[in-house]
């Protein structure tokens, strides 16, 4: 993703909610300041919610005016937190849905299931999740996360594109890295853990700056060489266009991510899941990529963004 205004993961506490309300399509807003635990959706509408970064945001305006098109009343909680937050606020029902990346949401209900390919992940997800809860059908958009290396480190290793993140670690030989990402990636098994006992690249090697969940922090830091290897995301422009090399996950740590919708099944009727799924059978990694590239780069609105992508594939 091009350059984010907001990290993807936060640290894990209830944050104050900082968007604006946009409104549009006959949506409303329910984006006021104050902690989102304590608001739940009202009788026929629905709440949408996002993690705090702008890949999410902008899908929260995909999946929400898509709803809207279809004579639902909607609302917005925008930049909550990390999933650790927005998880248990669809759980609760003080938000209806939220965008999510099955991969990951797996690997936070249960860190030791097999992420082989989409159709396994969405059935452990499924036998995961209390039954309140419902993942829709998957897109083929994803957006995973990355190790990338700055183009000083990938250079002074010999590395090109097509290497791997075992190559990587050979390459070092011992030596000790710095990598910057998010809090949370120290410590999940898409991050250092699965960097340890998947490629051997052990914590005594690392030091580790925290910054944003391939955020602007992150990438600042990647493209200066303030950092040897980051945690961006794949689609991420500033990959290209800082010369960055991202490093092939061949052991799957990082899994599949395919973009798709976390429901609260008692707040979301038959008509707002087909259209839901209506938006995931459009939407793939290029259409991803180009959505975020007008949000992040050309700096549009992501609620006009997302407006006129639904209009363009006739959702609204």
């Amino acid at each position: 993703m091009s350059p984010k205004i907001l990290p993807r993961f936060a640290v894990p506490a209830v944050a104050i909610l900082a968007a604006s309300a946009l409104a549009g399509c006959g949506s409303t807003s329910s984006n006021s300041g104050g902690s989102p635990l304590a608001q739940s959706a009202s009788a026929g509408s629905v709440v949408v919610g996002s993690d705090n970064f702008p890949e999410s945001v902008l899908l929260a305006d995909v999946y929400g005016q898509a709803l809207a098109a279809k004579g639902t009343k909607v609302g917005y909680k925008y930049n909550i937190g990390s999933r650790e937050v927005t998880y248990n606020l669809v759980k609760s029902g003080s938000i209806t849905l939220k965008p999510e990346y099955n991969g990951a949401l797996l690997a936070y209900l249960n860190k030791s299931a097999a992420q082989t390919s989409t159709s396994e992940v969405d059935a452990a997800i499924t036998a995961a999740l209390p039954s309140n809860l419902e993942i829709l059908t998957p897109s083929d958009a994803q957006d995973g996360d990355t190790l990338t290396l700055s183009k000083q480190e990938a250079s002074t290793l010999g590395l090109s594109q097509g290497a791997t993140i075992g190559d990587f670690v050979t390459k070092l030989a011992g030596k000790s890295i710095t990598i910057g990402g998010s809090p949370e990636f120290q410590t999940r098994t898409q991050g250092l853990v699965g960097l340890e006992n998947d490629y051997g690249l052990k914590a005594s090697q690392i030091t580790y700056k925290t910054l944003d969940a391939g955020g602007p922090l992150t990438e600042k830091a990647l493209t200066s060489g303030q950092v040897d290897a980051g945690d961006l995301f794949t689609t991420d422009t500033t990959i290209s266009s800082g010369g960055l090399l991202t490093l092939v996950d061949s052991k799957d740590i990082f899994g599949v991510q395919n973009v798709l919708p976390l429901i609260n099944k008692s707040s979301l009727s038959q008509t707002g899941v087909t259209a839901l799924n209506a938006v995931d059978a459009k939407l793939d990694s290029a259409t991803l990529l180009k959505l975020d590239a007008e949000v992040q780069v050309q700096k549009q609105d992501p609620l006009t963004v997302a407006n006129n992508w639904l209009k363009s594939e006739g959702l609204s």
